[in-house]
């Protein structure tokens, strides 16, 4: 909202769960009360993450602190904010969103962006590198990660190094931020797909991604087919109200 909407930023708790139960462009979809919201801030702000910046008798307002928290730049944070929102997509996906937030021309602009995060482990490939790689972030924690694995059907492609990378700005080797009581968050560092992954294999995961892509395509145009559909029938309602019809 920082990049899309600055004019009603920073947030406040109300503008905070209306962005979250938002049905278009998230995935996965959620229906989250006050209260839950409340908590993931409090939590948040436990870890670094997010700062309150209004109080004392006024609306409280937050904004958040992920250039620090993640140790990122901005068209990182582009790239990170359309994963966190939508999960994992193709290259071609991703750069189409995040180029809504921040310059980036092209694939070959985006490399160099996604090579970056997933140096600091931020980022995965869910598939093979190369033609209809899919990507997500690395915030999961494990058993989640598994899940959506197992949506894509995709196996382990991107396998972690023996000693575990430096993890983002803030957030100590075990996997702690800055305060010792926040949650714990998994970062998984990853490398490159092992050597003795075949070809064949390779062409396979390529094609289940571009697969899964497509399926994530089509539901979002149906979507908004619905969406327009609904505008347009209140249109037409209001019309026939104002005609008498």
């Amino acid at each position: 909202k920082a990049k899309t909407t600055p004019e009603n930023y920073p947030l406040s708790i109300n503008a905070l769960m209306n962005g979250c139960n938002q049905k278009s462009n998230r995935a996965p979809q959620m229906t989250l009360d006050e209260g839950q919201v409340q908590d993931a801030l409090d939590s948040l702000r436990k870890s670094g993450a997010v700062a309150l910046i209004q109080g004392d008798g006024r609306v409280e307002k937050f904004r958040h602190l992920l250039y620090d928290w993640l140790g990122v730049e901005k068209a990182e944070l582009a790239v990170m904010t359309e994963l966190l929102l939508r999960g994992a997509q193709t290259l071609g996906e991703l750069r189409g969103r995040a180029a809504r937030m921040e310059p980036i021309k092209d694939i070959g602009a985006l490399q160099p962006i996604v090579d970056s995060l997933r140096q600091k482990g931020l980022l995965i490939y869910l598939t093979s590198p190369g033609r209809g790689g899919v990507v997500t972030h690395n915030l999961y924690q494990p058993q989640e990660l598994t899940k959506v694995r197992s949506e894509l059907g995709s196996g382990e492609v991107d396998e972690g190094p023996s000693q575990p990378m430096a993890p983002p700005a803030g957030v100590s080797a075990s996997g702690m931020s800055r305060d010792p009581h926040s949650p714990t968050i998994a970062y998984r560092a990853d490398a490159a797909p092992p050597a003795s992954k075949s070809t064949d294999n390779g062409d396979l995961q390529e094609l289940r991604g571009e697969i899964a892509a497509l399926k994530r395509e089509v539901a979002e145009l149906r979507e908004q087919a619905e969406s327009t559909a609904s505008e347009l029938q209140r249109e037409l309602n209001d019309l026939k109200s104002q005609l008498g019809v």
